[in-house]
């Protein structure tokens, strides 16, 4: 969609056929072909516009963003979230901070796809992008962190295969997260995020009881969480020891 007016048009259609979340990108990224991750794809004014229609249409909006002044811009237009935020600055850590917004960071994917990329059929202008980035990617989500952003867990889901989103927690601790803070960044900031406080992100009665099991006290060694042995969604066990 070029232009507010059309890109609310866009909103209102999603809006119409069921869609509860609007997300776009506002600047370039790491697998999509042709991109530039820090170039930015839209006006401010193209984003205030998606913002405000999705909000008034009772939607949330999230902002696919790497780019320093596409994370910026997204911010200021009122979005949600930002997913990836892999150059913010120290400017838009503070907008970030002051407005509210969400940081959706996957901080594990550089690392699989330096790793597997190629191995697993990734253009070889994706690989190389995420290569370049990598680096600049871990520092600036260390700076978040550092900063007290509000840090979502985010899976960058279908990157990399599922099931493997658990290896995440180890590198948020090692990029200066507490076990505790990886935790809470996939239960209670993530319910907070997608506005599910009082239905999920806790153990407590009335909530929808999607509860899983390891052996061994994550607090003490965070990685024990990616071997999971019990799983129970709403209530029902779907796997367990026995």
């Amino acid at each position: 969609a070029d232009g507010p007016w059309a890109a609310r048009q866009q909103v209102r259609e999603n809006r119409k056929y069921g869609a509860d979340v609007i997300k776009f990108c506002a600047t370039g990224g790491t697998l999509s072909k042709g991109t530039n991750p820090g170039v930015r794809q839209y006006t401010l004014e193209e984003m205030q516009a998606i913002v405000d229609e999705a909000h008034t249409l009772g939607m949330p909006v999230a902002a696919h963003a790497h780019g320093t002044e596409g994370i910026l811009f997204a911010i200021r237009a009122g979005v949600d979230s930002i997913e990836h935020v892999s150059l913010i600055d120290d400017e838009g850590l503070e907008l970030a901070r002051r407005k509210g917004t969400f940081l959706s960071i996957n901080a594990y994917t550089p690392i699989y796809m330096m790793a597997k990329g190629e191995d697993m059929g990734m253009l070889p202008e994706s690989v190389e992008k995420a290569r370049r980035l990598a680096d600049t990617r871990l520092q600036t989500y260390r700076k978040a962190i550092e900063a007290g952003a509000k840090i979502v867990f985010g899976s960058d889901s279908a990157t990399y295969p599922h099931g493997d989103n658990a290896r995440q927690f180890a590198v948020y601790v090692d990029l200066g997260m507490s076990p505790l803070q990886a935790i809470q960044s996939a239960t209670t900031v993530a319910a907070e995020s997608l506005g599910l406080v009082g239905d999920t992100g806790a153990i407590a009665p009335g909530y929808f009881a999607d509860i899983i099991a390891v052996e061994g006290n994550p607090l003490a060694n965070i990685s024990v969480l990616e071997k999971v042995v019990f799983v129970m969604k709403g209530g029902r066990v779907y796997k367990s020891l026995d």
